[in-house]
């Protein structure tokens, strides 16, 4: 039987590999899909999505509890967790049908089905119907990444669980360890905290949330220890010893072990690509630590087989997946796009309070060499802050004292999120520090915070 040829064919239908279906066939280009599991991938599955509607919930508990701040009265105040769960698996449920729809649209076939790729532009699928064989001259792979697991620390589901078993909880927690405070582990904490979990973080590296700058980390600490949380950095998990309804850790800190009963264990400590099973050994393609090896453009060296988003390593963000995955259809198509620039994609983590940032941090801008002028706003200082009931908080901008590049931004505090997209786009077209000052922010908002932190950085801010 022939096999079945397209132009592209895009293994994965996560977000990077949805858009790129999409942008091929917006080009023109004959396109298809294979997705083993879930239209959406794991982000509007099993991550970004549900984990900010169950994020939501908790944030309006906590609004709920502070009522009488506000003037307002509300009485026996609770939650189900069964209905908080069910809402955000319906959010999921929603989004990942969006993208059936589109795709459907845009005219891109999709096979459901578990991809090998037996040789250099050929793809076999395994389909519940038996096996169908496609060929394209060019192919994306698009097939993410899960959680790593440890040895001794592997999820159960029951006392142990990864980010999955927190998505969809059979209780909850009482007594809570996290495992991991990067994005995944400090979201988790800090909505089953909110929600009334005693809730302890370890974290291997120095500091909380480690990729972000020292200044911010420890800003978020304070705001978590505040909260009710233990924090416990430069520790490691050794052991967990699993007993009916319970969870001993042993847990050492500067050469000492102590033990810990939970009986509930998130493991958070990073994610592994999904390179596996693929045939990509057999074909020379290069990993390196789970992830395989690509160039500025998502290409792997081997001529018409690119990879993008988790699978080709860090930043693992949905939001650059996407945009690789737009710039892989494009350059197939014939077109000249850009590279995708990490440095200028941002972060965002959900937790109370929400940290952003893009750039560089103050160490790393100082490692590179750069003369740099740093500026600080704290929400104290901003009249909308304090009128939402939100005034902790601070940005942080990093400039080059020579040329007034805006190297890096900072944030900690209500709405970050939302926030830092402003400096995302000053990056993107390369602002200095003299079109941010002459740009007019709308009072009152907190995005005025943002201009004062650019004041700051050379000695005007107005309102601190």
């Amino acid at each position: 039987m022939a096999a079945k040829t397209f132009d592209l064919i895009v293994i994965g239908a996560g977000p990077g590999g949805y858009v790129a279906a999409i942008r091929g066939a917006q080009l023109g280009l004959n396109v298809a899909v294979v997705e083993r599991e879930h239209l959406g991938g794991i982000c509007l599955n099993w991550g970004c999505i549900p984990t900010k509607a169950l994020l939501r919930s908790a944030e309006v508990f906590h609004l709920m509890e502070r009522a009488k701040e506000f003037g307002l009265s509300a009485d026996k105040i609770g939650y189900d967790l069964g209905a908080v769960v069910k809402r955000s698996r319906g959010v999921a449920k929603q989004l990942a049908g969006g993208v059936g729809h589109l795709l459907k649209k845009n005219k891109v076939t999709v096979i459901m089905g578990e991809a090998t790729l037996p040789a250099k532009g050929k793809v076999s699928v395994k389909t519940d119907k038996g096996a169908e064989e496609l060929a394209a001259k060019n192919i994306i792979l698009a097939t993410g990444a899960r959680a790593r697991t440890l040895p001794g620390l592997e999820a159960d589901g029951d006392l142990v669980w990864t980010y999955k078993h927190a998505l969809n909880p059979p209780r909850m927690p009482k007594k809570l360890l996290v495992i991991g405070s990067g994005a995944i582990g400090i979201e988790f904490a800090s909505f089953f905290n909110t929600l009334g979990a005693d809730t302890t973080v370890v974290e291997v590296m120095d500091r909380v949330l480690p990729v972000e700058d020292a200044e911010i980390s420890a800003f978020a600490k304070k705001q978590f220890v505040k909260q009710g949380m233990k924090i416990m950095e430069k520790s490691m998990v050794k052991q967990l010893d699993r007993a009916p309804g319970k969870v001993t850790a042993h847990i050492e800190t500067g050469g000492k072990v102590e033990t810990m009963e939970f009986d509930t264990v998130i493991s958070a400590v990073g994610i592994v690509g999904n390179v596996e099973g693929l045939g990509l050994e057999a074909l020379g393609v290069k990993i390196d630590r789970t992830h395989v090896v690509v160039d500025d453009y998502c290409r792997t060296g081997i001529e018409g087989l690119y990879a993008i988003g988790d699978i080709a390593g860090a930043p693992w963000l949905a939001h650059k997946a996407s945009h690789e995955g737009v710039m892989v259809a494009e350059l197939i198509a014939g077109q000249h796009p850009h590279p995708v620039r990490p440095e200028s994609i941002a972060g965002c983590t959900y937790c109370q309070p929400q940290v952003a940032s893009v750039g560089y941090t103050e160490a790393k801008a100082k490692e590179l060499g750069y003369d740099i002028k740093v500026g600080r706003f704290p929400f104290i200082g901003n009249g909308k802050a304090i009128a939402l009931g939100e005034p902790e908080g601070m940005i942080k901008t990093i400039f080059d004292a020579k040329t007034g590049e805006l190297l890096g931004a900072h944030m900690v505090g209500a709405e970050v999120t939302e926030l830092i997209q402003g400096y995302v786009i000053g990056r993107t077209l390369e602002t200095t520090e003299v079109e941010l000052m002459n740009t007019v922010f709308p009072h009152p908002t907190l995005s005025e915070m943002m201009h004062e932190a650019v004041l700051d950085a050379y000695g005007r801010a107005i309102h601190f």
